[in-house]
């Protein structure tokens, strides 16, 4: 594979890093406020995320940075600890263990994350993010930018009322006027094809610029309409080099003796890793080149992140869903995206915090809510229905149960759904699968076994990856009754993608144009136009 060229991706990576920059400005600051961490905190966690993470990960798509879900781990270790430089302690001990696990090829666990199950997450981080943004949309901000629960006092009456009486009775119309300027003129940059060639010029700068536009005047004129600081961005702003020193807090190494301090930074690695797996695998699936991420050099580059945001003052960090999507949306290219975005945070941070408070966090949401609208299509959830019951079932669950408690549990309850129909049709038959080399080293047999689920996902997956260029590849499946989507959808991409690139000639043997599964309700399908099927 070709490596990346940080100097000869900057063109084509710039707008889309500016707009991942702009999207997680406001999150960074967010999620340091509830977690009961200094503001600068989170900056600090996206900055490194951004160019450490960045730059050490072969990830082309993933973004990482301080993350919704630890905030409570955070919140609660700091309390308890009673100082936020000891909690840096854990910082570093979490990022250490990441590292480990890294070393130890934990990060393989990802290749036994079904599809429908990841879809479902990106569906139901859509529907969160759409939910969540609403409010802004419309001038009513009810709690900090990127937390995760809709309604964080759990699903009931009381809550579902409240949210609605509030929202209803705090409609700001120069919010909603800002929100559907900068709608426009997103949506115009995406279906106008002469505004899309504008690659230097990306629509949410754009909106961004109108939107500050569109409220000084309001302010200058006097106009009810104009959006009050509480709705707009909120950088801290340094009056000196001394002031800004200050704001900036390192831990405090006595907390290594502290046992409390090791259980955190053993939790913060475990729940880190297992939010990171899932992301990866999630922003390997948003990649059109469907580019492969090796998880355990991610891993490594997560502890190595970890370990220097806490050194400096930061939060810990994973990668993240909503800025990864932001940045395949943007049409990033490579890691260099994800390298700018830090680049950005760091420089306007410092320089410009004063021009960033005046962005009103409806302009921003606007942005959010089209990358949700692209996270939960209407297509994605037909798309599964017409698979059938074994695929949609797990779908729907995840996306429901992702919506109605979060992330790592609305997966655990799509995998449980997807394992018990696997362990079910397991019961049935076995399966097998087999890799055959013959005398010359570039021509490969690839045999499939009877029946072929996402549990030989990882092993394909492996083999597929190691093949070289200019390679003679047999696929046989003459003897299987059965494939899955996953692997059906894995050797589409690599007939479709990777073997044009690389001039792979590809082989099919005995692939049918549909698999019935179980009781004839799922359907797989495969189109393949690059591979020779016989």
């Amino acid at each position: 594979m070709k490596k990346t060229s940080l100097l000869g991706g900057f063109k084509e990576n710039f707008p889309s890093g500016l707009v991942v920059f702009l999207v997680a400005l406001p999150l960074c600051l967010g999620i340091a406020l509830a977690s009961g961490a200094p503001p600068l905190s989170g900056i600090i966690s996206g900055i490194i995320g951004g160019i450490v993470v960045g730059y050490i990960s072969n990830s082309h798509i993933s973004v990482s940075g301080p993350a919704a879900g630890l905030t409570a781990i955070i919140l609660t270790a700091i309390t308890d600890l009673g100082a936020f430089e000891l909690f840096l302690c854990a910082g570093i001990i979490a990022g250490v263990i990441q590292l480990i696990l890294g070393f130890v090829r934990a990060g393989s666990i990802s290749n036994y994350f079904p599809t429908n199950v990841i879809e479902g997450m990106l569906a139901g981080i859509g529907v969160i993010i759409i939910m969540k943004q609403i409010p802004h949309a419309l001038g009513y901000d009810s709690d900090f930018e990127g937390n995760e629960t809709i309604f964080d006092n759990g699903y009931n009456l009381d809550s579902i009322s409240s949210y609605l009486q509030n929202l209803s009775s705090s409609v700001h119309m120069g919010a909603i006027i800002v929100t559907l300027v900068s709608l426009a003129i997103l949506l115009l940059w995406d279906n106008v094809a002469a505004l899309r060639k504008l690659k230097m010029l990306p629509g949410a700068l754009v909106a961004v610029a109108v939107g500050i536009l569109l409220n000084e005047f309001f302010k200058a004129s006097g106009s009810s309409l104009a959006i009050s600081e509480e709705h707009l961005v909120n950088l801290p702003v340094p009056q000196s080099a001394e002031d800004f020193k200050n704001m900036i807090v390192l831990p405090d190494f006595s907390g290594f003796t502290n046992p409390q301090i090791w259980v955190v930074g053993a939790t913060i690695a475990i729940v880190a890793s297992i939010e990171t797996l899932l992301c990866i695998e999630a922003a390997d699936r948003l990649d059109n080149k469907r580019r492969i991420t090796d998880t355990n050099l991610e891993l490594r580059a997560q502890g190595i992140g970890n370990m220097v945001s806490a050194f400096i003052g930061g939060l810990p960090m994973t990668s993240v869903v909503v800025r990864s999507s932001a940045n395949a949306n943007a049409g990033a290219t490579s890691k260099v995206s994800a390298i700018i975005h830090g680049v950005l945070l760091l420089v306007c941070a410092v320089s410009i915090p004063v021009i960033l408070n005046k962005i009103p966090l409806a302009t921003l949401a606007a942005v959010l809510l089209l990358v949700g609208y692209k996270l939960a299509k209407p297509s994605t959830i037909a798309h599964f229905w017409h698979k059938g019951k074994y695929q949609f079932i797990p779908f729907i669950a995840t996306v429901v149960a992702v919506v109605a408690t979060d992330l790592l549990k609305g997966v655990g309850v799509g995998m449980a759904i997807s394992i018990f129909y696997i362990l079910q049709g397991n019961m049935k038959r076995a399966y097998y699968f087999s890799r055959e080399e013959l005398d010359e080293a570039d021509e490969i047999t690839i045999r499939l076994a009877e029946e072929v689920s996402f549990l030989n996902k990882a092993a394909i997956k492996k083999t597929l990856k190691n093949i070289k260029p200019n390679s003679k590849v047999t696929i046989d499946a003459r003897n299987t009754s059965y494939i899955t989507t996953d692997v059906l959808e894995l050797i589409q991409d690599f007939a479709n993608v990777r073997a044009k690139e690389e001039d792979i000639e590809v082989v099919l043997l005995g692939f049918r144009t549909s698999y019935k599964d179980y009781e004839k309700d799922q359907h797989s399908h495969i189109e393949l136009g690059h591979g020779k099927a016989i």
